[in-house]
């Protein structure tokens, strides 16, 4: 068992939303294979009773922050009773002050879908209608157009789904198969009507972490199938260098007594189990020690694994959270002002993520390095004497160049997600007149995460090339590797054939990263 594989059967039925905690797996079946999504009588009553709570705060003559007083600096400004509604949609359209590209569909998929999932938990005193119909919209394939820049995670993502929940009153636009569309067809499409928002509902709809929490969520299943791949890379360079794997003795890894280290050491012993590539030099090899790329594999991903675990932890908490403001309560005080929405949990956790990827990626990058340097030193040679093949896996030196530049690509990605490693959540820029003075940037610690697990992707893929063809150079000597590493090698060769000749080795980079994100290693 690899040590970050725990993928559940895929599910086509209709997602039931009924106010527990969603799962990655769940999040990633709607926003990305378009799973259907059905609220669930238990929830559509929970809301209505938070919608009852809410009415009774209001019959009071109680300041109930965005509800009946204006939002962020203007919260001391109390509203006149006949201008709530209007409050709420004013609020949507100004704070729909997004820039840039578009965000990807199932990102906006994802969001739409976690704010399903907290308005059911039914503290946020919005009425069922309004949930109902961004489900629908779900349903219908209809996903609002949200430009990728606004959000400072810390009011909420407030721009971000500003201009998701625009497309509920007939305004903004979104996409449907492919079209842009407005606000107004839209709706149509999913058979809505727009929505007429009463108190706090507008505010209910913008402040909450569901975009950040959406991208981390996303990014769970794909960093779990980027690992399997990684330490799978791993045990075949091994092989493709030779290496010992006596550094991978379980009495070594009890002594040190990290986890994430014991489970990547028990999984590549694993790999490797039944190679006929080890025993071949396990006397008379010169080598003393393999490089630390090799030798302290277990450290490092085990260090980054440990990491990851830490920050799945912390992203999966959030997706069974309420995180708008205020929040509403069945006995009194009926409505509570506090800071759910702040992102900053999310956001150091996402910075984190970037870390254990430059990690993965660097180590992996020095192997592919050691391999097609292919020196004596770090590579055994074959029984004649002679290197097991020639630097870059040339067929010709000189003639021809092999892998080379492959490696000059992994330094650049390595490089890359070296800078995005460096944390957004720690830089702060107060916001709102001085209000929000502590911000989280989540979201750009977000998207940093997302370029990094890309960029990692690649990575992995390019060692898989390269260790691929040095074991070739084993079996042409008749040497094969235990089951495991035989069958990593079995799929990088459906997607990726020998290196006979020179040839442009991006088609079968992308295509084993392709591979890589739908869990086929491991």
């Amino acid at each position: 068992m690899s040590p970050l594989r725990t993928t559940p059967p895929r599910s086509t039925s209709a997602l039931p939303i009924t106010g527990a905690a969603l799962s990655a797996w769940e999040v990633e079946d709607v926003a990305r294979r378009d799973r259907p999504v059905e609220l669930t009588q238990e929830a559509l009553a929970r809301i209505t009773a938070s919608r009852s709570a809410l009415g009774k705060a209001i019959a009071g003559d109680t300041a109930i922050y965005g509800v009946n007083t204006g939002f962020g600096s203007y919260a001391d400004t109390v509203i006149a009773p006949d201008k709530l509604g209007e409050l709420q949609h004013n609020l949507l359209r100004s704070h729909a002050a997004g820039v840039g590209e578009p965000l990807p569909e199932p990102i906006v998929r994802g969001m739409m879908l976690l704010q399903v999932a907290s308005l059911a938990r039914g503290h946020s005193g919005v009425a069922p209608a309004l949930p109902v119909a961004i489900a629908a919209l779900l349903n219908a394939n209809v996903t609002p157009i949200v430009p990728e820049t606004g959000s400072v995670g810390a009011s909420g993502d407030l721009a971000p789904l500003a201009h998701a929940a625009l497309v509920l009153i007939g305004e903004g636009e979104a996409t449907h198969k492919g079209k842009r569309i407005s606000g107004e067809k839209a709706l149509k499409v999913a058979g809505l009507k727009p929505c007429e928002l009463g108190p706090k509902e507008a505010l209910a709809l913008i402040n909450g972490t569901h975009l950040m929490a959406a991208q981390a969520a996303l990014a769970t299943p794909r960093v779990r199938r980027l690992f399997d791949a990684a330490i799978c890379a791993c045990a075949m360079s091994m092989e493709a260098i030779r290496s010992t794997d006596r550094f991978l003795d379980a009495r070594v890894h009890d002594l040190r007594a990290q986890r994430g280290q014991q489970r990547v050491a028990a999984r590549l012993r694993t790999l490797l189990d039944g190679s006929a590539i080890r025993t071949s030099h396990e006397h008379d090899d010169p080598r003393v020690q393999d490089p630390y790329s090799f030798r302290c594999a277990p450290q490092v991903l085990g260090g980054a694994l440990d990491l990851i675990e830490q920050c799945f932890i912390v992203f999966e908490r959030e997706l069974g959270a309420v995180t708008d403001n205020p929040l509403v309560f069945d006995d009194a005080p009926h409505t509570v002002s506090a800071g759910n929405f702040h992102g900053a949990p999310l956001a150091m956790h996402l910075d984190a993520l970037a870390i254990a990827l430059s990690h993965i990626a660097t180590i992996a990058e020095r192997r592919m390095y050691i391999m097609l340097e292919a020196r004596d030193k770090f590579v055994r040679p074959s029984a004649s004497g002679d290197a097991p093949y020639e630097p870059h896996m040339t067929r010709t030196p000189g003639l021809q160049s092999g892998f080379m530049i492959v490696q000059y690509t992994a330094a650049a990605c390595c490089n890359e997600i070296a800078t995005l490693a460096a944390p957004a959540s720690v830089i702060n820029i107060p916001t709102s007149a001085g209000m929000e003075d502590i911000n989280s940037f989540g979201p750009r610690s977000a998207a940093k995460a997302a370029r990094a697990i890309e960029l990692c992707e690649r990575v992995i893929a390019m060692e898989l090339l390269c260790a691929a063809e040095g074991l070739e150079y084993a079996h042409d000597g008749g040497l094969h590797s235990g089951p495991g590493v035989e069958r990593t090698h079995d799929i990088v060769r459906s997607v990726a054939s020998r290196l006979e000749a020179d040839r442009p080795p991006s088609p079968d980079i992308e295509a084993l990263a392709a591979l890589i994100r739908v869990g086929r290693f491991g």
